[in-house]
C-alpha cells in the first residue's frame, strides 16, 4: 500500500521559513520508506498500536511487551494453520472489545487487560473458544499478518503433514455467517487506517460467552464481545452500540447494493454478450441441450436467471416452450432482451393472440431474484425447466450460482429439471511453460526475464485468468469438487478438498526400471471446470461443456495459481541424497494439495487457500508456506 504525505498550509509556511534543511534528500528516504513498506506491509501488533516489519519481531514485543507467547501457546495447543489464523482474529476482536483473549472477561483497565496475559496455560480442546468457522473472517481488513505468520513454515506434522480434520475445516469454510461489528468499538481502538471487515460492508457475526465456552444464548446476544442486553449502566453504552450496528449494517447493504449495480452495469456492455455468444463451445452446449430433447422443453414452462441478450429463452421458445419468464437484473439489457424477443415474434404480449406456435412466449422481468419472490406474474412452483448461464472464471467466481439455486427451491416444480444439473471442478500442475517468466525470457531476441519473475512473485497471491497449453500440464488430473444442482444447498460453494497430484507420464513403460526419469518442474495449479446436461433431464441428447485445457478454448480460460517457488517432480527416483524433497536433487514423486474456495469480503469474489506437501520416494515430506488467492 503506497503511502501518501498530506501538507496544511500551516505545514507549508513552515516549510518555506526553514531553508537550511537538505528537503531533497529526507523525500528521499521518506520514499525509499515509502517504497519498502509497500513490498512489506507493516504487522500491527495483537494489544497495541505498535508495528513492526517481521512477524519474528511482533511476536516477540507481543511476549516481552503484553506476556503473550504465540509459539509457546500455539505449541500447547497443537494448534494448526488454520487455528491461529482464527486465533488472531480472536484476540484482535476482543482486545477491541476491552475483553479478555481467553474467555471472555470485559477488563476495566489496559492494565488489568495485559495482567491476565501471564496466564498461558494449555486449554482443554474441548472449550478453546477462538475454535469457531467465524473467526476465519479476518477482523481487520488487509491484516498483513494472517498472510505472514506462518513465515517459518513450521506447521509440518512428521506423521502425517495432512493431519486436519477436512470434514471439520469443510464446516468452518461453508457456514461463514455475516460479520456484524460495531465501527465505533473499532475505530476507537485502532487508527484510522485500518479498516473493519464493516467498512467493506460484507460479514456479520453475533456470538456469545458463557463462563468461557461458546454457547447459543438467543437472550444474550454479543456484538464483538460487547453485551447487547441494556443492564445497568452499561444501558446507554449498548444503546449506541445498536447505534453503530445499524449504521454498519447500512454500510453493509449500501456496499453490496454498489457492487451489485457495478456488476450488472457492466453485463450492458454489448461488447460481454459478443464474447459470451461467440464462445462456441458455451453457446453450442445451451443450444444442444434446449433444442435436442423436445421430451423436456414441449410445452414447459422455463425461467431463464441471467438472460442477458435472451439468447437461452429464444432456444427453449423455439424448442417448443409454452412460457419463458426471462430475468435480468440490469434495466439496460433487459430493454435490450424485450425488443430481441419482439423482433423476433417471441415476445408475450398479455393476450393469447394468433399466429405461430411459438409466439407470444417469452416474458422478460427485469431485477435481481431474489427480489421477485413476491412477484404475482409467476407463481411458486410453477417452473418446469430452470436454465441458466451462471459460471464465472473458476466457476465460483461472481456467486451467480446462490441466485440459480434461489429460483430452484422458490419457483422450480417438485421433479422440474435445472440445466446444466451437474458442475465439476478440476486441478492439474502445470509446467514452465504456463508461468510467466517463459515469455518474458526471449522478446524478440532480447531478455526481459525481470518482468516475468515479477509478474510470476505477484501470481503467487492473484490468481491469473487464461489459457494453459495442455502440453503444459505436468500432473495427472484429479476432481476437485463436484456439485449436484438438483440437490444442493448454498452452503456448499465453500469448501475444502485434498487431491494428490502425481507426474504425468508414470506408466513404467516410459521410464523402465533402473532408468532415470527426467525431472520436470510444476510451477502451479491450474483449475478448470465442467458442466453436464445429464440424462437425468437430457434424456435425447445429454451435452457435456467443457473448459479443459485439453478441448477447445471457451471465454472462461483456465484459473492459474502460481506457487512462490515450483517443485520439482519426477517418477522414477535413484537419488539417495537427503535433501529438501521437491528440489532437483531430490524430486517429488506426489504432491498433495488442500484447497479451500470461500466467498471473500469482497461481494460476488472468492478468496482460495493452498496447502501444499511434496512426498519424496522415500516417504519424506515437505511442507510449503499457505498460500491465500483473492479472485477479485
Amino acid at each position: 500500500m503506497s503511502s501518501i504525505r498530506h501538507y496544511s498550509d500551516s505545514e507549508e509556511e513552515e516549510e518555506e521559513e526553514v531553508e537550511d534543511q537538505n528537503w531533497d534528500d529526507w523525500e528521499a528516504e521518506e520514499d525509499d520508506a515509502t517504497e519498502e513498506q509497500g513490498l512489506n506491509p507493516q504487522l500491527l501488533c495483537l494489544f497495541c498500536d505498535s508495528c513492526y516489519n517481521s512477524c519474528s519481531s511482533l511476536f516477540k514485543h507481543c511476549a516481552s511487551a503484553h506476556s503473550f507467547d504465540f509459539h509457546e501457546i500455539k505449541k500447547a495447543n497443537k494448534l494448526d494453520f488454520y487455528k491461529c489464523f482464527k486465533l488472531i482474529n480472536y484476540i484482535r476482536t476482543q482486545v477491541a472489545a476491552d475483553k479478555r483473549w481467553d474467555w471472555g472477561k470485559i477488563c476495566c483497565s489496559d492494565k488489568e487487560l495485559k495482567n491476565h496475559l501471564l496466564e498461558a496455560d494449555k486449554f482443554e480442546e474441548s472449550i478453546i473458544p477462538w475454535d469457531d468457522d467465524r473467526y476465519l473472517n479476518p477482523f481487520l481488513q488487509d491484516d498483513a499478518l494472517l498472510h505472514r505468520f506462518d513465515e517459518d513454515g513450521d506447521f509440518e506434522d512428521e506423521d502425517d503433514a495432512m493431519s486436519f480434520d477436512s470434514k471439520e475445516l469443510a464446516m468452518h469454510l461453508s457456514q461463514f455467517e455475516r460479520l456484524k461489528i460495531d465501527e465505533e468499538d473499532i475505530s476507537s481502538k485502532y487508527a484510522s487506517e485500518h479498516k473493519s471487515p464493516c467498512e467493506n460492508g460484507e460479514k456479520e457475526v453475533k456470538f456469545s460467552f458463557d463462563k468461557g465456552a461458546n454457547t447459543a444464548n438467543p437472550s444474550e446476544s454479543l456484538v464483538n464481545g460487547v453485551s447487547d442486553i441494556a443492564d445497568g449502566p452499561s444501558a446507554i453504552e449498548n444503546t449506541g452500540n445498536r447505534k453503530g450496528t445499524v449504521s454498519c449494517l447500512k454500510i453493509a447493504a449500501d456496499e453490496i447494493k454498489n457492487r451489485n449495480k457495478n456488476y450488472f452495469g457492466a453485463y450492458s456492455s454489448f461488447g460481454i454478450h459478443r464474447d459470451m455468444i461467440s464462445d462456441k463451445v458455451r453457446t453450442d452446449a445451451y443450444r444442444q441441450a434446449l433444442l435436442e430433447n423436445p421430451s423436456l422443453l414441449k410445452s414447459a414452462v422455463v425461467m431463464d436467471v441471467g438472460c442477458g441478450t435472451g439468447i437461452l429463452s429464444l432456444f427453449a421458445a423455439q424448442a417448443g416452450a409454452s412460457r419463458v419468464f426471462a430475468v435480468e437484473a440490469s434495466e439496460k439489457m433487459a430493454a435490450i432482451a424485450t425488443q430481441i424477443a419482439k423482433d423476433n415474434n417471441l415476445l408475450h404480449n398479455g393476450s393469447s393472440g394468433e399466429g405461430s406456435q411459438h409466439n407470444g412466449v417469452i416474458e422478460v422481468v427485469q431485477g435481481m431474484i431474489e427480489e421477485l419472490e413476491n412477484a404475482d406474474r409467476i407463481q411458486p412452483h410453477s417452473v418446469d425447466v430452470l436454465v441458466s448461464e451462471w459460471m464465472g472464471y473458476c466457476l465460483l467466481y461472481e456467486s451467480m450460482l446462490s441466485s440459480v439455486l434461489f429460483a430452484r427451491d422458490r419457483w422450480l416444480k417438485p421433479g422440474g429439471a435445472v440445466l446444466p444439473d451437474t458442475a465439476t471442478m478440476f486441478v492439474a500442475g502445470f509446467g514452465r511453460g504456463g508461468a510467466s517468466i517463459s515469455f518474458w525470457e526471449n522478446v524478440y531476441g532480447f531478455n526481459m526475464s525481470c518482468i516475468g519473475r515479477e509478474v510470476d512473485d505477484n501470481a503467487a497471491g492473484i490468481p491469473i485468468v487464461d489459457v494453459i497449453d495442455s502440453c503444459n500440464i505436468v500432473t495427472t488430473t484429479e476432481v476437485l469438487q463436484s456439485f449436484d444442482l438438483a440437490t444442493m444447498q448454498p452452503k456448499q460453494m465453500e469448501f475444502t478438498a485434498d487431491v494428490e497430484l502425481g507426474p504425468k507420464f508414470d506408466a513404467p513403460l516410459h521410464h523402465p526400471s533402473g532408468s532415470k526419469s527426467t525431472t520436470n518442474w510444476c510451477h502451479g495449479l491450474v483449475l478448470w471446470f465442467e458442466t453436464g446436461f445429464t440424462k437425468r433431464f437430457c434424456k435425447e441428447k445429454p451435452v457435456n461443456l467443457s473448459t479443459s485445457p485439453y478441448g477447445p478454448s471457451t471465454h472462461w480460460s483456465q484459473t492459474i495459481l502460481t506457487f512462490r517457488e515450483p517443485i520439482a517432480m519426477a517418477s522414477n527416483v535413484n537419488s539417495e541424497k537427503l535433501t529438501l524433497v521437491g528440489t532437483n536433487d531430490c524430486p517429488a514423486v506426489r504432491i498433495q494439495s488442500r484447497i479451500s474456495i470461500v466467498r471473500a469480503l469482497q461481494h460476488r469474489s472468492i478468496d482460495i487457500s493452498l496447502e501444499l506437501t511434496g512426498i519424496g520416494r522415500d516417504g519424506r515430506k515437505r511442507n510449503w508456506p499457505v498460500q491465500i488467492f483473492n479472485l477479485n
